[in-house]
């Protein structure tokens, strides 16, 4: 019998469960996570589930390309319009268009691949503490909470359905000059049993967008939470290696190369608790620090 689910848990898996309009047609619901617009990692979890319902194989994701162009409007649904590009002997290939009010938002293409054997070589998983040997972040105090915007504070207070442990946390009210790499554990707050491992992709798929342009802002001394600074995810790439459960601990090893021109880049490794590496991560986003600007939009 599949375990209850709780309701943050169970959202997440409704969100990622998209109504079917025509063959190639889908529409999906938003969730309010405190940001102003509609957060990208959703975005990539109902792409990619929209994807994977016109794949009459058993062909998994092996690879994401994707591009946000105009900030989601959280009110509305939004309708994901599947292109089956290609369907080859043992790759499949699908480009996702997704639509608000008439215009494109979003983009990408995903590749699929009938499982194959063959070479193999990673690097090592990073040495860092077990997640259990990591204390859970306390709550914000009330002074803390108070001077968040409104929406922020309702998602902190909720929770989300992902569980993040940082092996070295930064207080992002308050943020220090760091370098720019971090390591994190993550998982889904529940055991979700056993459920298709496409949905352990769209699952990974909407967690991923978590963290990536924070790395870039660690030298800065800069937050989502600083009222000077606006930020957007502007692309977003993903790679599937090997299988992997998102109800277990993951650890999202974080750097970035470079940030100029108002956008920085950065890059991630996800590996399992037997330290296999399952899925690789990079994304450039902007940055813009502004003396004046309004609050920035939390995604972290």
């Amino acid at each position: 019998m599949p375990p209850a689910l709780g309701p943050v848990v169970s959202e997440l898996i409704d969100l990622l469960a998209l109504e079917r309009l025509e063959d190639n047609l889908f529409r999906g619901q938003s969730r309010d996570i405190g940001t102003r617009y509609v957060f990208g990692g959703q975005v990539l979890g109902q792409a990619l589930a929209a994807a994977q319902a016109t794949l009459d194989s058993r062909r998994g994701a092996h690879s994401l390309h994707a591009y946000f162009l105009r900030a989601g409007d959280i009110e509305h649904p939004i309708v994901y319009d599947v292109d089956r590009t290609r369907d080859g002997g043992s790759f499949s290939v699908r480009r996702i268009t997704a639509i608000q009010h008439g215009k494109a938002i979003f983009f990408c293409a995903v590749s699929f691949q009938d499982a194959e054997s063959g070479a193999e070589h990673q690097p090592s998983m990073p040495e860092v503490p077990a997640p259990e040997e990591i204390v859970p972040a306390p709550p914000l105090s009330p002074e803390a909470m108070a001077a968040l915007p409104t929406k922020v504070q309702r998602w902190l207070q909720r929770g989300g359905p992902f569980e993040f442990r940082h092996v070295n946390p930064r207080d992002e009210l308050a943020p220090p000059r760091l370098p720019p790499c971090q390591y994190i554990w993550f998982r889904l707050r529940q055991d979700v049993g056993d459920i298709p491992f496409e949905l352990h992709q769209a699952l990974l798929a909407y967690a991923s967008d978590f963290h990536l342009l924070g790395t870039a802002n660690l030298p800065h001394g800069i937050s989502y939470y600083s009222p000077n600074v606006q930020m957007a995810s502007l692309d977003h790439a993903l790679w599937f290696h090997r299988p992997f459960r998102a109800d277990e601990w993951l650890l999202y090893a974080l750097d970035s190369p470079s940030s100029q021109g108002s956008r920085g880049l950065a890059r991630g490794q996800v590996f399992d608790r037997a330290g296999r590496l399952v899925a690789s991560t990079a994304q450039e986003g902007l940055i813009r620090v502004r003396p004046g600007a309004g609050k920035a939009s939390a995604k972290d």
